[in-house]
Order: C-alpha cells, then sequence, then structure tokens
C-alpha cells in the first residue's frame, strides 16, 4: 500500500497562494489577516488534512531571512535620485544586525511589479517595504490577497491626505510617516521673507503620494502667505523635466523669481537652464531643492535643500517589518520631521525681472 506523505504549511500556503509565514499568522492571530486571506488559508488546509499544532515551530524554521523592496522606477532615475540609496543603506543597516539580507527588484512595469510580488510571496522573503505610494494605491489590496507581510513608507503626515480613504488592506499595512509637508511650507515662508511673491513649483509625479503631499503643501502655504499658489508644473524627478518645467516658467510673463523644486536632480537642471539664460542665482531667480544630495553642498552658489533623513527612515521601516513577523508591529510610526538647510540659493528678488 501506497503511503501518502502528509501535507505540511508549505503544502497549505502554496494551495491558498500565500506565504508560509501568512498560514502561520492566520491560526495565531499575532497579526491582523484579511477575512479572504484567512478563508482561503482555513478551505487549503481542510482539504489537505493538515492541521496547525505544529505551526509556531513551521513558521520558526521557513523564514528566508529575507525582505523584500520593489521599485518600479527607471533606473536612470534611481542611480541619481539621492532618496534610494541611502534609504536602502538604512535598511542594511539593520538588517545586518539581525543576519538578514534585503532582495531588490528593479522593475519597468506595473506587470512585472505584480509578478515580482508573487514571486517574493511563494518563499523568497519573510515581508517587503512598500516605497512610492501611489494614490489608490493597488498594493495593499495585492499583499493582503497574497497574505505578504508588509509595511508602507507614507509620505503623508495623514493617510487620509493621500487622495482618498484608506481602503480595509491599506489600514492592516502598518506605516511609517516621513512628512514632507513641514519642510515644504518652511521653504515658502524662506522665500517669501526674503521678499519674493512669484514663487512657483516644479512637482514630482503627481501619480504618486509624496508629489501630491508637497504640491498640496505648496498650495496651502502659499495661500496661508495671501499669495497666488497657481504657478505648478509636473516634472518626473530627471533632470531633463527639471530643465523643461524651468524653461516653461521663465517664458511666463511675468516671470517667477523663485522656484521651488521637488527634487535636486530638477534643481540643479533647473539653476543650470537659468544659468544658460544669463540669469544669476540668486540675484535674478532663487531657487530649492529638496534631498539634500551630496551635490547640492558643492555648488556654486550652493544649494537651498531639505534633509528628509532617508537612511534613518530605512532603518525605521525595516524594525518596524521586523515587529510585524514577530506579531507586535504599533499600526503607526513616525520619522524625524525633515530639516530644510539654507545655503545660497536663496536670495532677494529682482526689482526688474
Amino acid at each position: 500500500m501506497t503511503q501518502h506523505r502528509k501535507a505540511t504549511i508549505g503544502d497549505v500556503a502554496e494551495r491558498a497562494g500565500v506565504s508560509k509565514a501568512t498560514v502561520s499568522l492566520a491560526y495565531s492571530g499575532k497579526r491582523p489577516v484579511s477575512g479572504e486571506t484567512r478563508r482561503r488559508i482555513f478551505e487549503a488546509a481542510a482539504a489537505l488534512d493538515w492541521t496547525a499544532s505544529e505551526s509556531a515551530r513551521a513558521l520558526a524554521t521557513s523564514r528566508t531571512g529575507a525582505i523584500g523592496l520593489v521599485i518600479a522606477r527607471p533606473p536612470e532615475i534611481i542611480s541619481t535620485d539621492p532618496f534610494f540609496p541611502r534609504f536602502i543603506a538604512g535598511c542594511e543597516t539593520v538588517l545586518a544586525e539581525v543576519g538578514m539580507s534585503l532582495l531588490l527588484s528593479v522593475v519597468a512595469s506595473e506587470k512585472d511589479e505584480t509578478a515580482a510580488y508573487r514571486r517574493y510571496a511563494a518563499g523568497r522573503v519573510d515581508g517587503v517595504i512598500l516605497l512610492d505610494l501611489e494614490v489608490d494605491d493597488r498594493r495593499p489590496r495585492l499583499m493582503s490577497e497574497l497574505g505578504l507581510p508588509a509595511v508602507r513608507l507614507d509620505p503623508s503626515a495623514c493617510p487620509a491626505a493621500s487622495g482618498s480613504p484608506e481602503t480595509d488592506e491599506a489600514a492592516i499595512i502598518p506605516a511609517v510617516h516621513a512628512e514632507n509637508a513641514s519642510a515644504v511650507h518652511e521653504l515658502v515662508d524662506l522665500l517669501v521673507e526674503a521678499g519674493h511673491r512669484r514663487i512657483a513649483h516644479v512637482s514630482g509625479p503627481l501619480q504618486y503620494v509624496h508629489g501630491v503631499d508637497r504640491r498640496d503643501a505648496f498650495v496651502a502655504a502659499m495661500t496661508a502667505q495671501g499669495l497666488d499658489p497657481s504657478m505648478i508644473v509636473e516634472g518626473d524627478f530627471t533632470a531633463a523635466s527639471g530643465r523643461e518645467r524651468t524653461a516653461e516658467l521663465l517664458r511666463m510673463t511675468p516671470r517667477p523669481t523663485a522656484i521651488l523644486y521637488a527634487n535636486d536632480v530638477m534643481a540643479i537642471a533647473g539653476l543650470s537652464h537659468a544659468r544658460s539664460q544669463g540669469l544669476r542665482i540668486p540675484e535674478d531667480l532663487s531657487l530649492t531643492g529638496f534631498d539634500d544630495s551630496d551635490l547640492a553642498a558643492h555648488l556654486s552658489p550652493r544649494l537651498t535643500s531639505v534633509s528628509t533623513g532617508a537612511q534613518a527612515a530605512g532603518a525605521m521601516t525595516v524594525r518596524t517589518l521586523l515587529a510585524v513577523l514577530a506579531g507586535d508591529a504599533p499600526t503607526t510610526v513616525r520619522s524625524d520631521a525633515p530639516v530644510v538647510i539654507r545655503r545660497e540659493t536663496v536670495g532677494p528678488p529682482p526689482q526688474t525681472p
């Protein structure tokens, strides 16, 4: 008589389309698991005649020792934007302390992104970090479907400010809030104190929560100063878009006397274009960046920017994810406020723009 192999937690996870960690958590109750995911797990366990008596031990022995990070951005942006290497460095610092590793996937399309998460859920990582939250982001629902533990880095001070109320799936995922708004307000106030009244903003892509968050903060800060907040153009964080959007603003009549950029890469390209048009910085045009890249302090003049604490945010996000995997993560963690670095690209507006 052929003896059938006894089903394992891995068999249940594969049949339910989730990770082994999620199977164990569904039975232990240590972390919220959506009703639909729990139903699939219990049905798979029943079909395979598997019991959860050994689930705690199975979870402990089935850890991969890795966490996943999927970045859906063009490689050229990742290579030039200072946020990503700093954030990853913060992640790696904490992971090294606990003997774990980071599995990074850089993808070009939504289809590739989904495929990467499905590979992760099949047992390649213990949990994931969600970066670049989008307005009405589909990934919290996907994490729920896959049963993949996750933590999101949310740049909005209030989750509901990200475009719409949180879904049930998003509410389950703990968030590290790394707000941007206070720094945008400070930059606008700094420019107004210098005498500027026609201030423009080159935003990041408005599909992202952080692009919307910084734009909305700019509008609120300008409105609070009694100024027109309508000079807003959308960039994509690349140098090319910084140059193009700056050229567009400088063709306006009257043109802005100051421009607040959503990142340093666009600000540096904008500075270069303004100079090519014969403008002096800051005598004819004041500029501010965001992210405080290494190059910002070595330009001439040095670029006023914002230190976002990306490395500390990476470390905090990993610690929060490790807490999720341990079953006792806080719902919300707040990182340190961003810091405006005042340098030489801000001065009084010209008398005759």
